[in-house]
């Protein structure tokens, strides 16, 4: 891969990062910025992962890959799980929390995860949804032909959005808690959707290596569009993967589709013509701003009053000096983080 081609895929996962920090500002806006963040940016992230997607040979053993993503993936989700639990539990214990089924209710929700550990644990979702939306896909692209992965696609597509319609239409309620009457272990039942990006951005790769000015004008036509539409009241939209909200089947496809080319060919230009320096540090550190800058606010709010600038900034900065503290003071401290190439001390 050119380095070329890598400058616009950190730049890149650098921005989305910081969405993802905006989006989770608990405040209120004047405009809804954080609703049109939550149309792509996580389509995005999977989308970007199948891009990079290696298929597997039918004769080829898939234990080391399988291996590899999972300490990409795992090892970093189980080291910040711990961290954060254990900074929860001694707060709460120095508050005078001793009560024991509290903790026993607190564990078995984050044993459950997904869309049921919230606060401090928003992001954990992903994770989990990633690594399995990878063996899913590797299983696929091994053992099954074109057309019938393109079938097997379109029945999950469908079937994810049958399953939102129960949650948000039969169960109703606000997203979050109709989701959670549905049971389901670390958000499996999103690798349905989260799985047809993914495939997007694999099957389209070519495309996504190089926005072409058609597909990138009409692209930003689209989205620009989209907002205006939904700012004239003519288009209510809303998407949240990890609470199964999906409004349309076309649109769940066409708008953050429409995004995501317009964001990945602004940056690919703009990659030829500035550093972005800033970015690829931001994405560095994706690891630790990805699983703290919720928690980081959750402690400051308390004792600081700040906006969306400041919880932006909070949320990007002290990740990356705990980051940063990580790899220097902690031994193996880089594998933690998800660097494999780092020494590791553990044996799978």
């Amino acid at each position: 891969m050119s380095q070329k081609r890598l400058t616009w895929v950190d730049v890149t996962k650098g921005f989305l990062m910081i969405l993802v920090v905006i989006g989770h500002y608990p405040g209120e806006l004047d405009v809804p910025l954080i609703k049109y963040i939550y149309w792509f940016h996580m389509p995005a992230f999977f989308l970007l992962s199948g891009i990079f997607f290696k298929e597997i040979a039918k004769d080829q053993n898939s234990h080391k890959i399988v291996k590899k993503r999972f300490m990409q993936l795992m090892i970093p989700y189980l080291f910040f799980l711990f961290i954060i639990t254990t900074v929860r539990y001694s707060m709460e214990l120095a508050l005078g929390n001793f009560d024991l089924s509290w903790y026993l209710h607190d564990l078995w929700k984050l044993v459950i995860a997904g869309r049921f550990a919230r606060g401090a644990y928003g992001v954990f979702w992903f994770v989990t949804t990633l690594f399995f939306t990878y063996l899913l896909f590797i299983w696929m692209t091994k053992y099954l032909n074109r057309i019938k992965q393109i079938i097997l696609l379109v029945t999950f597509y469908l079937v994810a959005h049958l399953e939102s319609i129960f949650a948000m239409h039969v169960i109703s309620g606000s997203p979050d808690k109709a989701a959670q009457t549905i049971p389901m272990l670390w958000n499996l039942d999103v690798v349905l959707m989260a799985i047809v990006y993914f495939a997007l951005g694999y099957y389209a790769k070519s495309v996504w290596m190089h926005i072409t000015l058609p597909w990138f004008l009409g692209s930003i036509g689209i989205a620009i569009g989209a907002i205006v539409a939904d700012r004239m009241g003519f288009l209510d939209y809303h998407l949240s993967m990890k609470f199964l909200r999906y409004d349309h089947p076309l649109l769940d496809l066409i708008i953050p589709i429409a995004f995501i080319i317009g964001i990945v060919g602004t940056f690919q230009r703009l990659s030829n013509i500035l550093p972005l320096h800033w970015l690829t540090k931001v994405e560095k550190h994706s690891i630790a701003i990805m699983y703290l800058h919720i928690f980081t606010d959750i402690i400051l709010n308390d004792y600081f009053q700040y906006g969306l600038i400041g919880f932006t900034i909070l949320g990007l900065a002290i990740p990356i000096i705990i980051s940063i503290a990580i790899q220097k003071l902690i031994p193996y401290g880089k594998f933690f983080l998800g660097d494999i190439r780092a020494k590791s001390p553990i044996h799978i």
